[in-house]
């Protein structure tokens, strides 16, 4: 299925350009990652779940490349490029060769098929 996600031609000049330009530098940041390294996973502090998806990683002995954002109440409007960006509404976001697989249980679930 899939997402909806509203027409560009549907808002104005003016706002597609701040859109796009939103913390720009850190979305170029996270796509030169997924672009070179073979996992990638994107996080913030204090997150148990993020915790999770890295050892699940580290135990399966895949090398991985963390971006780290702030803690619940610190940096929130700079990791909201990467919801809109994937449009996965929570962390972490975790990435293989590229593709996006979802959060620490959709990569639990990848490993085991694998």
């Amino acid at each position: 299925m899939e997402r909806s996600v509203l027409s560009s031609d549907r808002v104005h000049p003016a706002a597609r350009e701040k859109i796009a330009s939103n913390h720009r530098a850190i979305l170029d940041e996270a796509i030169a990652a997924v672009e070179s390294h073979e996992w990638v996973v994107i996080g913030m502090g204090q997150n148990p779940f993020v915790k999770k998806a890295r050892k699940t990683l580290k135990e399966a002995g895949k090398s991985y490349h963390y971006i780290a954002y702030g803690s619940y109440l610190k940096e929130w409007r700079k990791r909201n490029v990467f919801k809109m960006w994937t449009g996965w509404p929570t962390f972490p976001m975790v990435f293989h060769n590229g593709t996006f697989l979802g959060g620490a249980t959709e990569l639990e679930a990848y490993l085991n098929e694998s």
